[in-house]
């Protein structure tokens, strides 16, 4: 069964997830340098990885309006399908604040290094962006994750008590 691939397209790092072959659940690839020619990098990871569907984070403004940054990304989504041919769709779907939900995994995480967060970060976007369309896709009886999960008990730090 084909995977999907999801991209956090920035200018500095083009972050990866992948799903698993049943896509449920979307998992970090790697990062990519964005000046170094990444659609040919991804090119490879799709006929390797045998992907179906490469899903890419549109930065709208929080307005809905589209910027700056999502013409960039459409210029990368024309370039990647050329790339492959036009023989992998390509999907859009909505990135507002995938960045900020992976900067609070790392944190809830303990990763506070700069350069551990800079190497993960467009990764665990990437994740998010992914897992978000899977969930999409089963509608909203299929999610794995309720929204609130990360806000169970046991994610948080045990209380302390004083003496």
């Amino acid at each position: 069964m084909p995977r999907i691939l999801a991209i956090d397209h920035g200018t500095v790092r083009i972050g990866l997830a992948i799903s698993d072959e049943m896509e449920l659940v979307a998992s970090p690839l790697k990062t990519l340098d964005a000046q170094s020619a990444p659609e040919r990098e991804i090119a490879r990871i799709v006929q390797e990885r045998q992907v179906g569907t490469i899903v890419i984070g549109m930065p709208f403004h929080m307005n809905g309006q589209r910027g700056e940054a999502a013409q960039r990304v459409g210029k990368f989504a024309t370039l990647l399908g050329k790339t492959l041919q036009h023989e992998v769709p390509i999907e859009f779907v909505d990135e507002r604040l995938s960045s900020v939900e992976a900067e609070a995994s790392m944190s809830r995480a303990g990763i506070t290094g700069k350069r551990e967060r800079n190497e993960i970060v467009d990764q665990l976007a990437a994740v998010v962006i992914l897992q978000d369309f899977l969930n999409s896709q089963r509608g909203p009886a299929g999610f794995l994750l309720p929204d609130n999960a990360y806000d169970l008990e046991w994610t948080d730090e045990p209380k302390r008590r004083r003496k």
